[in-house]
């Protein structure tokens, strides 16, 4: 009833507008480290060589990706049990808190530390988000408004791209500590999600029940829920291995584009990290076409043939990255494709997710999956250095982390047809 009442009005576009932005600056955070990994290295490590840079930038890397899945577990939880306002307003709280703190790190040590624990945060925004925006948005426009809040993260990318560009120029050696500082912006929204931004009427509703019926030997909550109902537990499994494959294919291969652009730019006498950089700007621009288009897509189409669409095309964007000419402008079309298909495609889950678990642990059960899947897909970058050794090059292995996608779909002929039906409760 509650979601056949609702219309799109201002409590509709400030929940999206909330998660939005803190799913952007997600991506900001993330990318940043990306970004100024070496300089800040660079700057802390006594004696630098470059394989002490490395060490010290992946140590960092995993340190965020480790904080971020438990975080997405933790912060999930919370989702559910205090509320998705509150979780919102604690994430984003606490991943500036420690970018900040990352600004002032004396030592590589302090860096992967301030890290990890801004990682924790950064881990339990989207599923938070994603709750907020599914259950405040009525049914009919729900698919559009989650591929939008999706699209924040590549903004969030492109606006890290776009400051360092101009820091790194301005400030020297030591820009890496400015470019932490500006990820303390996003406490200002803070102020707007607190007087402006409202509950989830669903969550409300739900944690009345849920008061009610605790004394009263009612249904188990929470992770219990999850593992001992059968329904949601095979729904969680399904979504796990869709989303583990989403995960995986898009670490391997942002880990290899950039240096494959690279390559190819010096060959022709242009600047490699340039054109590296190039090629990271052209495959998020990808993506925001893919986040925003699957809303579109899964209204016209439905929710389980967008996901056979966007699977397939996955597959068929390997294909045609291994036909193609190693050619520099080629490249990186192939490369805005990739962008479409392997990380424009993450949109499934903010659409899918939700409809798949009842409100009381909607936000649990998507942490869980989104941050399994992230463990998962954890030690990839450095086994597709040697796949990437195995199979002789870029293509050819783009071809075979594509083809993992083959599973995405096999699982997908056992998962439920949502439709555009109310949330589950």
């Amino acid at each position: 009833m509650l979601d056949a009442s609702r219309k799109i009005g201002p409590a509709q576009r400030k929940a999206l507008l909330s998660s939005f932005i803190g799913w952007m600056f997600d991506g900001f955070e993330t990318s940043t480290l990306i970004l100024v990994g070496n300089a800040a290295a660079a700057s802390l490590l006594s004696n630098p060589n470059p394989d002490d840079i490395r060490l010290a930038v992946g140590t960092a890397l995993g340190a965020t990706l480790m904080g971020w899945a438990i975080g997405g577990v933790v912060g999930s939880l919370g989702a559910d049990r205090v509320g998705r306002k509150p979780m919102l307003m604690i994430s984003i709280a606490g991943y500036c808190a420690f970018t900040g703190l990352t600004a002032l790190s004396p030592s590589v040590t302090a860096l992967v530390v301030a890290r990890f624990l801004t990682g924790l945060f950064l881990g339990s925004e989207w599923s938070t988000g994603t709750a907020l925006v599914a259950e405040t948005w009525p049914a009919s426009s729900r698919a559009r408004a989650l591929g939008v809040m999706q699209s924040g993260y590549g903004f969030g990318f492109l606006l890290a791209a776009g400051i360092w560009l101009i820091l790194q120029s301005l400030t020297g050696p030591e820009g890496w500590r400015w470019m932490f500082c500006s990820g303390v912006l996003p406490a200002f929204v803070l102020i707007y999600i607190r007087r402006s931004v409202p509950e989830s009427e669903l969550w409300i509703a739900a944690a009345t029940e849920r008061k009610r019926t605790r004394d009263t030997g009612g249904k188990p909550e929470g992770v219990i829920h999850l593992l001992r109902d059968p329904s949601v537990r095979g729904r969680a499994a399904g979504a796990f291995l869709m989303a583990a494959v989403t995960v995986s294919v898009f670490y391997a291969i942002s880990a290899l584009s950039g240096p494959y652009i690279g390559a190819i730019a010096a060959g022709q006498g242009l600047e490699a990290s340039r054109w590296a950089g190039i090629s990271a700007l052209v495959y998020n621009g990808g993506a925001i076409v893919g986040y925003v288009s699957a809303g579109f897509l899964v209204d016209r189409l439905g929710r389980k043939p967008y996901m056979y669409l966007a699977f397939t095309g996955a597959v068929g964007a390997g294909a045609l990255t291994f036909l193609a000419p190693p050619t520099l402008a080629i490249s990186l079309a192939c490369v805005f494709v990739l962008g479409v298909f392997t990380l424009g495609v993450f949109s499934w889950m903010p659409i899918y997710l939700p409809e798949l678990f009842p409100t009381s642990i909607r936000a649990t059960a998507m942490g869980c999956v989104f941050s399994c899947a992230r463990m998962v897909a954890f030690p990839l970058p450095i086994l597709t250095a040697l796949l990437y050794s195995s199979l002789g090059g870029y293509q050819s292995t783009v071809l075979a982390l594509t083809l993992l996608y083959t599973i995405a779909i096999l699982v997908l002929r056992f998962m439920p047809e949502t439709g555009t039906a109310a949330l589950p409760t």
